[in-house]
């Protein structure tokens, strides 16, 4: 056994040395981490407590990259968990909304496509058809940015959705920037073919105007096409229907000419003359006008095949109202079909 004087010494060596190390922890002042960084609603590892050398790349880290890559992760991982009351897809739908943000804000637009497709599917899964067409619209809109083909792909599927659920105003909206897309891409038979379905789902709602510019669009392109009938007939039907309304009927000149211009090609005096005197009865107006004035020109011009009158004519009109792109291709389509049409009266 231990003598008194032993245990006692052996139990002040043991109080001396705690009763030190407590001393020196409550002297030591505490200075707060140069890396600590604020609390994110995505887990970010800590800085390992080693050795500086080690981890000399430490502060190279792109943490937004890794919070969005973090964010997809953890909503890949929700889906491939089980979940008794079925809020794995709601829970992974939250995060893929998350990780589609930040990887737009970051314009990885191939990421973000993908994330907001997966967003879709999730939402299709609870049933939020709504919600599921957003996020179609959302992936088209980032693959636009690089892909026409695939922003067209998911915008008809939003657009399907919409229909299905009775929301026409917004497939017409999106039929419209399909048709836009495809305008871009210079695909006039594809654009014509989508601005009509949005300007039939713009009148089945009532929304007049909107549908108005869908098919003034629509006639364009037919013309430009050689599809000169559907133009004449779309431009006169806008032109009546716009003189109902005090806000529209001031372009009814302009969509009158276009239909002129548009029967000009024909080289047809007689069709021109019959048109002009329709337009006067639709319009009263029209009769002072410089379009028509611009008309009756150009098919004195046509009738007495005279290609000097005609250019003429578009230069004083031109001098005073600005020809656009769209009239001036008209316009010369029309001058070379009465070149052609002189010359074989010539040879005949």
């Amino acid at each position: 056994m231990y003598s008194t004087h032993k245990y006692r010494g052996f139990v002040f060596i043991l109080t001396h040395r705690y009763l030190r190390r407590y001393l020196s922890r409550q002297t030591a002042v505490v200075q707060p981490s140069p890396r600590s960084r604020p609390r994110s609603p995505v887990w970010l590892p800590r800085r390992p407590r080693a050795h500086p050398r080690l981890f000399d790349k430490w502060d190279e880290i792109d943490w937004n990259e890794y919070k969005k890559n973090e964010y997809q992760k953890k909503a890949e991982k929700k889906l491939r968990g089980y979940a008794i009351f079925g809020t794995k897809y709601g829970d992974a739908a939250e995060l893929f909304r998350k990780a589609g943000t930040a990887y737009k804000l970051a314009k990885t637009w191939d990421k973000a496509a993908n994330v907001y497709i997966q967003l879709a599917n999730c939402h299709i899964k609870l049933q939020s058809k709504h919600e599921a067409a957003s996020a179609f619209v959302e992936a088209s809109v980032c693959y636009k940015k690089f892909d026409s083909k695939e922003a067209i792909k998911y915008m008809n599927l939003a657009v399907q959705i919409y229909m299905e659920i009775g929301r026409l105003s917004m497939a017409a909206k999106y039929f419209k920037k399909i048709a836009e897309t495809y305008e871009k891409e210079e695909a006039l038979a594809e654009a014509m073919e989508f601005y009509e379905k949005a300007a039939e789902l713009y009148d089945g709602e009532e929304s007049t105007s909107q549908g108005n510019q869908c098919k003034l669009m629509v006639a364009q392109f037919a013309a430009v096409l050689e599809q000169y009938e559907k133009a004449i007939e779309i431009f006169e039907a806008v032109a009546s229907h716009s003189m109902n309304n005090n806000l529209t009927r001031y372009s009814v000149k302009g969509y009158l000419l276009n239909a002129g211009l548009c029967l000009l090609v024909g080289c047809d005096p007689i069709a021109i003359s019959n048109a002009l005197k329709k337009y006067q009865e639709m319009d009263p107006s029209f009769s002072n006008s410089r379009e028509c004035k611009l008309l009756s020109d150009l098919a004195a011009s046509i009738e007495e095949e005279d290609v000097d009158k005609f250019t003429n004519a578009v230069k004083e009109f031109d001098s005073m109202t600005r020809l656009d792109q769209w009239k001036t291709t008209i316009l010369l389509k029309a001058k070379n079909a009465l070149k052609d049409f002189a010359h074989q009266e010539d040879f005949t």
